[in-house]
């Protein structure tokens, strides 16, 4: 049986959530680094950052978001 995984669990990479906000990669690593951007999450310690869904779109849902 193949395991259903909700839309808003999706994993997204960095370079997806940048083109859905349209901004650059630099942006993305700032925002990161000031706590601002969306809540993101490093894999295995020192691999890809990535971003659930859900955290995104609750980011976005938050009042007052300041996209570039």
């Amino acid at each position: 049986m193949q395991r259903q995984v909700a839309k808003r669990e999706l994993l997204l990479k960095s370079k997806s959530v940048c083109t859905e906000l349209k901004i650059s990669r630099r942006t993305f690593d700032r925002w990161r680094a000031l706590g601002t951007g969306p809540k993101a999450q490093r894999l295995g310690g020192n691999g890809p950052v990535r971003v659930r869904r859900s955290w995104l779109d609750q980011w976005l849902d938050t009042p007052d978001q300041e996209i570039a």
